[in-house]
């Protein structure tokens, strides 16, 4: 929580649920990834948070950005972000969409299957490409461990045919888990990273890109390691394997810049017991996992949780949304304390919600519209 949140809340006091990103916190954001990472260019996950405010900052910042659809790609477009600063990363993609990407300008895509491949082949010829390794994205609380990515072997394969289909076969790319907790779990993706690179040297072919993905955290509530500590396990795993050669590196943070940046407010609409003597209240909010908070899916992502009562005694409560079905339930096995002085109609705040909230809030789910987002 700023101060220039706070008082925005305070004296605005906007109706809830509704998110809160102050674009300060963006731009100490991505310095402090920048000045601790000067070797790679930082390609934005738009998907992350792509309210207009939050992409005009970085774009003045000098960023680049990462795109997973045709409408992120035109919503750059539409902020004069050239094609030149963008990447389709997205490994899912139809064949049009990347027509339409490729007359846009857009030159770099990722793939991970042949048929993949040869979509880009056809739909943007001479475009350059990078292979997505699979990781098994240990030590995520947001793992991407089984959707996206290949094998080293079928990596090699599918490069070697680049040339042949009209392809610059241009680099590697992968990602180590969303809110990777353990800095450690680059030199694994690296490793493997080297092992592509040599085996595909050896036929001729020099690969000029690593693409280190995302995966560095926001602050929920466990403590995480800063910037320079992630940059240090980075740069210290790849001279390590790379020596001084080391190729043009690409970042893709997106929670990394985002999700500190913003708070939501949320307003308590029943606290309830399931019988007389239960020791546990059940807090329902007019926010949950339709309005903004997906990923406490399997409580995965843990937010800090603040309300108007801090500092009166506390007991258990379970987190749940508004809306008519049961799966609506944020927190009750990880247990939160929060109040007991806690009413209807109290606010309370998630903090480090920046990034994947709003643009993840169903349009329409019970009849709830989706949450408002103010950039201050």
């Amino acid at each position: 929580m700023t101060p220039k949140i706070a008082c925005f809340l305070a004296e605005r006091k906007p109706e809830t649920p509704c998110l809160v990103v102050d674009l300060d916190v963006i731009t100490e954001n991505f310095e402090s990834l920048r000045q601790a990472l000067p070797l790679a260019d930082i390609y934005y996950a738009v998907k992350a948070n792509p309210a207009r405010p939050v992409l005009e900052r970085l774009r003045r910042l000098g960023s680049c950005f990462d795109t997973a659809s045709i409408y992120e790609i035109e919503r750059c477009l539409d902020l004069d972000i050239p094609a030149s600063r963008m990447s389709f990363g997205s490994t899912i993609k139809k064949e049009p969409d990347i027509a339409r990407a490729y007359a846009a300008g857009i030159d770099l895509y990722a793939f991970d299957s042949s048929a993949e491949l040869e979509k880009i082949s056809r739909a943007a010829p001479g475009a350059r490409v990078f292979c997505r390794l699979l990781m098994d994205g240990v030590g995520a609380d947001w793992p991407l461990s089984r959707k996206f990515g290949c094998d080293v072997d079928m990596a090699r394969d599918m490069m070697l045919r680049c040339p042949s289909i009209g392809l610059q076969p241009w680099g590697v790319s992968f990602h180590v888990g969303s809110q990777q907790t353990d800095p450690g779990q680059w030199e694994t993706a690296v490793s493997k990273t080297l092992t592509l690179f040599t085996a595909l040297r050896e036929v001729g072919i020099d690969l000029k890109m690593i693409n280190l993905g995302g995966g560095f955290p926001a602050r929920y509530s466990m403590e995480v390691p800063d910037d320079r500590t992630y940059a240090d396990a980075i740069m210290s795993t790849l001279t390590r394997h790379f020596g001084n050669a080391l190729p043009q590196l690409i970042v893709e943070p997106g929670r990394g810049i985002a999700g500190d940046a913003g708070v939501i407010q949320a307003e308590i609409v029943l606290i309830s017991c399931k019988s007389h003597n239960d020791p546990v209240r059940w807090v329902f909010l007019d926010v949950g996992k339709f309005g903004g908070l997906p990923e406490t899916a399997d409580e995965a992502i843990k937010y800090r949780i603040t309300s108007c009562r801090d500092g009166d005694p506390t007991g258990p409560v379970i987190l749940a949304g508004p809306t008519c079905d049961e799966v609506d339930v944020l927190y009750e096995n990880y247990k939160y304390y929060l109040p007991l002085s806690l009413k209807v109609g109290d606010k309370i705040e998630f903090l480090s919600a920046g990034a994947y909230t709003s643009t993840c809030a169903s349009v329409g789910f019970n009849g709830f519209p989706p949450m408002k987002e103010y950039c201050i």
